[in-house]
């Protein structure tokens, strides 16, 4: 009921919300003497606002056209290379010449998919993340499919099959590349790998990251977890899973709304959320532009959602946030004990943010006991001081000081001569000879007090 009341309230709202951009449209033409007045720009603020607050936020768009290698401009292919009903492979393509062009010489660079979470935002929300890499890696991406948007003909995709679909996109990618689970993926990302390590898929990763992931949130639990925890699973069944309504493609699929997960998110800091957009509203007034786009910028994204399926919501609070059962060596893949003990050739990097509020210091740190026969120089963690869980995946300090540790760790299990034999089975590529050395600075700090 709840999702139908929501899709109500969205339809009367419609008429107020088409006035409101005629408003804003009329208060801000520079046709209009009275735009130019206070109480005009007061006027054109307020509808400005109002239309941006009851508006539905579609898909974002990553439009990654273009990088820089060396100073020179490299165009940028997005394509779907891998598909399913529930999730897209996105590759991030190079332009060939363009990039042989701007190293001067016949060069490889690591293949890195990056796991984007499936906890209620696009993957667009990693446009920085993927950004950053771009340069000297190959990147793929996931790209999770709004539940709604699933006929139910389609079938049903819990967290048994999110392991699938990373290990099918390994698959395809192929091997010796560089998996990057962000938050919510690291717990499936990990025993996936557990599972091709076991059954010696060949397609198995040169290295694993995991970034403010809830590997095993019993160690230092935030608010998220507690509610998780406490509340039994037939509570979140009766109380936070609804039916999709027509007209969607999905209609009548038992999904957790986005919606929801977005009013969860906002109320954790609804004080912020408040000041930014009073500060938004004085700017429109001003008629600060920079900061104006800033904050359309940032909203247009964190006010993107998508639903997720009811199996995959409820089998992640119970197997994830109840039961810990990967932590526990009780989580189970078709029939088959998921063991990290299994990985012993995949290096292993995890980080995290000192004020994650999300997932606290240690949780993700506890994939190091986990994967305790991966040799101790191929094991990495680091702590990145004064950010929270946004910043640990975006922003200055990702750019500047996570981003740098995470390509030098993917480098130093880097293999060119490897990397350029893959290629040559597709494309021939001439072999980039060095093997670069991790950093002195991206030192291991496994588990500290």
């Amino acid at each position: 009921m709840l999702y139908y009341l929501y899709e109500f309230n969205h339809a009367v709202l419609k008429p107020f919300r088409e006035a409101a951009g005629l408003g804003k449209k009329l208060f801000d033409s520079k046709l209009n003497p009275y735009s130019y007045t206070y109480p005009g720009k007061i006027i054109g603020a307020t509808c400005d606002l109002f239309e941006s607050m009851t508006r539905r936020y579609g898909k974002p768009e990553f439009g990654l056209t273009s990088t820089n290698i060396n100073g020179q401009p490299v165009a940028i292919e997005e394509e779907v290379v891998w598909s399913k009903p529930f999730g897209d492979l996105r590759h991030f393509k190079r332009n060939e010449a363009d990039y042989q062009k701007a190293y001067g010489k016949p060069h490889v660079d690591p293949r890195l998919l990056i796991v984007a979470p499936l906890s209620g935002h696009y993957c667009t929300l990693l446009r920085g993340t993927v950004e950053a890499f771009l340069p000297e890696h190959d990147v793929y991406i996931t790209d999770w499919t709004d539940a709604r948007d699933v006929p139910l003909y389609k079938g049903q995709f819990d967290l048994n099959d999110y392991v699938d679909y990373i290990i099918e996109m390994l698959e395809h990618i192929g091997p010796d590349a560089h998996i990057l689970a962000i938050c919510q993926p690291g717990p499936p990302v990990l025993a996936a790998v557990s599972l091709m390590s076991e059954n010696e898929n060949p397609s198995l990763p040169a290295s694993m990251t995991f970034m403010g992931s809830p590997i095993d949130t019993r160690r230092s639990p935030t608010v998220p977890n507690d509610l998780a925890k406490k509340r039994p699973l037939s509570w979140f069944e009766n109380n936070v899973i609804y039916t999709v309504p027509l007209p969607h493609d999905g209609a009548f699929r038992r999904v957790y709304p986005g919606f929801l997960q977005l009013s969860g998110f906002i109320s954790m800091n609804s004080d912020s959320h408040l000041n930014a957009h009073q500060r938004y509203f004085n700017h429109l007034v001003e008629g600060d532009c920079d900061s104006i786009s800033k904050h359309r910028e940032f909203y247009d994204e964190y006010l993107s959602v998508l639903d997720l399926t009811q199996e995959f919501y409820l089998q992640t609070i119970r197997e994830v946030f109840q039961e810990h059962s990967l932590a526990v060596g009780k989580f189970y893949h078709r029939g088959q004990k998921v063991k990290p003990e299994a990985i012993s050739k995949v290096a292993l990097m995890t980080v995290e943010g000192e004020k994650d509020d999300i997932s606290g210091i240690g949780q993700t740190q506890a994939a190091h006991d986990l994967c305790k026969n991966i040799p101790d120089d191929m094991q990495f963690d680091y702590i990145q001081p004064g950010v929270g869980h946004y910043g640990v995946f975006n922003g200055k300090r990702f750019r500047t000081e996570i981003q740098p540790r995470l390509r030098d760790f993917m480098r130093a299990n880097f293999d060119p001569k490897k990397e350029t034999e893959f290629r040559e089975k597709v494309r021939p590529i001439k072999s980039n000879k060095a093997k670069q050395p991790i950093k002195e600075e991206a030192v291991k700090q496994k588990n500290p007090a």
